[in-house]
């Protein structure tokens, strides 16, 4: 539900061989080419191992751990996971959720209530724990977060402040929503706090933990992690899950999950039978899809078509108008005054080309995106919202109207300082490094000077979500079918909310932190279409919802991809279409053919 599916979400995932040494296995030559793997690989080494502190997509949870429910990856049903059923009272303010008998953690250890409430109670409810599960979980008019209890072993129950609709979606695990912590591991590290006051489970299970102390209950554990070059996983022995035969799953011994460089190594790894899958995570590019598509008998793969994807994707601009704890303003004050006005973000909608965007650089495989909720939602505006097609005419004028003047076809303010802002994006996303290149040739056109900077993914996380120093970042969501599920990206008390990071627990104070208008407005939309159980009662809250983000342009949308994917015809029981986040979303159903 929370942010993380909007998060930074983003990166293209693949699938790589083990032991990859520059563009070949070595697997083939050791003992480890007899166990059957699935091969992939991620462009980013993991920043944590930690799922509370976790902002990235992909990331090792959507392997290691599960929830309480599960959203089915081609539908957007919500079926039971580590819990077996649930009962809901008929005021819609208590939920009881019966977990799976005899369920176990990667080392044997009992798997209960005890779990759950500790993982609800003591870390996404510790205000001292940045969880990004949080903010849309404070309900009613004091913010109160859920009351939890253990009822027996097997059962918990949830008493809310009042009725919230996204509740169980909530609950439903990776990739995005909460999923369950082992207490007789993590229980010590919330309880002792260090000098500054903060647990010392802010600190915990960092990617420099040894890897087999790291206990799960999804279908892979983690056995192996190698900075900058791969982690394995391997088969859970303890997990849960059965097939209609009795066969405990996963079927896949192992995974290997290689950290490449760029997305042209990826499809490099991919041609020379090196990977299992491209595209599973982020849509195949549409050169590749080209190229690919020509090669799928002999290369003896399938490219699976999927219809729109899920995700957005977007720029945004740093509307931060607060300070630091040295007193210095997040952002440069100059720039502040051009992103924090309204005919400035629209003129820059106008400026970019999206349809050249579509044309030139997804070949004519997207469409234009004008919301911020995925098209597969039934809350999805398909008409009536505030669009931006390219006119640099319209774009000058608002710049001017706005104070904004031209001298030798370049801008300026009203002060006379040159209007010129550094946009970043994630390096090695060629789609993403392609598309920035081009915003700046056509904001270049209508007198704005934009550095473009690719840069490491964990860099952009930690100024998006630490420092706060960045002025424009071009980023994705990968979005659902339940509008609450971005909550944190679009609630101003979200600790995903980039455009206007408030403070978050465990850094440096800021000062002076102001919320808008329509940020407040956003927040009783949100908070209104949570406590609505009818979906048509629910729909015109989320309606209002996609008008004020198209009108004030918080984000500035771009294209909706159409989702693609390439897999090897060893692997069986793929279940795809653009609704999930991510293609292979039920990986312990999978089959290799050579291991039948």
């Amino acid at each position: 539900m929370q942010f993380r599916r909007w998060l930074f979400g983003v990166i293209c995932l693949c699938w790589v061989g083990i032991g990859l040494l520059g563009c070949r296995p070595i697997g083939s030559q050791t003992q480890a080419a007899a166990v059957p793997q699935l091969i992939l690989s991620t462009l980013q080494d993991p920043k944590t191992f930690n799922y509370a502190l976790n902002q990235e997509f992909p990331s090792i949870f959507l392997f290691c751990f599960r929830g309480l429910t599960r959203e089915v990856g081609n539908t957007g049903e919500l079926q039971p996971d580590l819990a077996e059923s649930w009962q809901i009272s008929p005021d819609h303010t208590r939920i009881t959720f019966t977990l799976r008998p005899n369920l176990q953690w990667s080392d044997g250890q009992p798997l209960t209530a005890d779990d759950v409430v500790f993982t609800y109670r003591d870390v996404i409810f510790n205000e001292k724990v940045p969880a990004e599960s949080q903010a849309p979980l404070q309900l009613g008019e004091n913010r109160a977060f859920p009351e939890v209890r253990k009822l027996d072993d097997r059962q918990i129950e949830f008493k809310l402040a009042e009725p919230f609709a996204p509740f169980l979606s909530a609950t439903s695990g990776p990739p995005t929503d909460i999923v369950i912590l082992p207490k007789h591991q993590l229980e010590k590290s919330i309880q002792t706090l260090d000098v500054n006051g903060n647990p010392l489970f802010l600190s915990t299970w960092g990617t420099d933990t040894d890897p087999h102390q790291i206990v799960v209950n999804g279908p892979y554990l983690i056995e192996q992690y190698r900075p900058g070059e791969r982690i394995i996983f391997r088969r859970n022995p303890y997990y849960w899950e059965k097939d209609s035969d009795g066969r405990t799953l996963p079927y896949v011994e192992r995974i290997v999950w290689q950290i490449a460089e760029s997305t042209d190594s990826q499809l490099l790894m991919f041609r020379s039978g090196d990977l299992d899958a491209i595209g599973d995570v982020r849509p195949l590019r549409p050169e590749y899809f080209e190229l690919l598509k020509r090669e799928e008998e002999r290369g003896k793969f399938q490219i699976y078509a999927g219809g729109p994807w899920s995700g957005t994707l977007f720029i945004t601009f740093n509307l931060n108008q607060a300070k630091t704890d040295r007193g210095q303003p997040v952002v440069d004050p100059i720039k502040s005054g051009w992103f924090n006005t309204l005919a400035f973000r629209q003129a820059v909608a106008y400026g970019i080309d999206r349809q050249r965007i579509i044309n030139n650089i997804y070949r004519g495989i997207s469409e234009p995106q004008n919301s911020p909720i995925s098209v597969q939602s039934p809350y999805f505006l398909k008409t009536g919202l505030p669009t931006y097609d390219y006119d640099p005419v319209k774009a000058k004028q608002l710049l001017e109207t706005a104070g904004f003047q031209y001298k030798a076809d370049r801008l300026f303010d009203a002060a006379g300082h040159r209007v010129e802002f550094t946009l970043i994006t994630n390096a090695g996303n060629k789609i993403r490094e392609a598309i920035g290149i081009q915003i700046r040739e056509d904001l270049s056109k209508i007198g704005i000077q934009v550095n473009f900077q690719p840069i490491n993914f964990n860099t952009l996380i930690g100024k998006i979500s630490d420092t706060r120093d960045w002025d424009c970042v071009l980023i994705g969501f990968t979005g659902g079918i339940e509008p609450h599920s971005g909550a944190n990206l679009w609630t101003s008390s979200g600790s995903s909310h980039m455009f206007n990071l408030g403070p978050q627990p465990g850094q440096p104070p800021i000062s002076n932190w102001t919320v808008s208008d329509w940020e407040r407005s956003i927040d009783q939309t949100f908070k209104a279409g949570a406590r609505e159980f009818d979906p048509v009662k629910r729909k015109p809250f989320y309606d209002e919802f996609q008008q004020i983000v198209q009108t004030q342009l918080p984000v500035i949308h771009l294209v909706n991809e159409i989702a693609l994917m390439a897999v090897r015809d060893r692997v069986e029981g793929m279940k795809y279409n653009g609704l999930p986040s991510w293609g292979l979303w039920n990986v312990q159903e999978l089959r290799l053919r050579d291991q039948r």
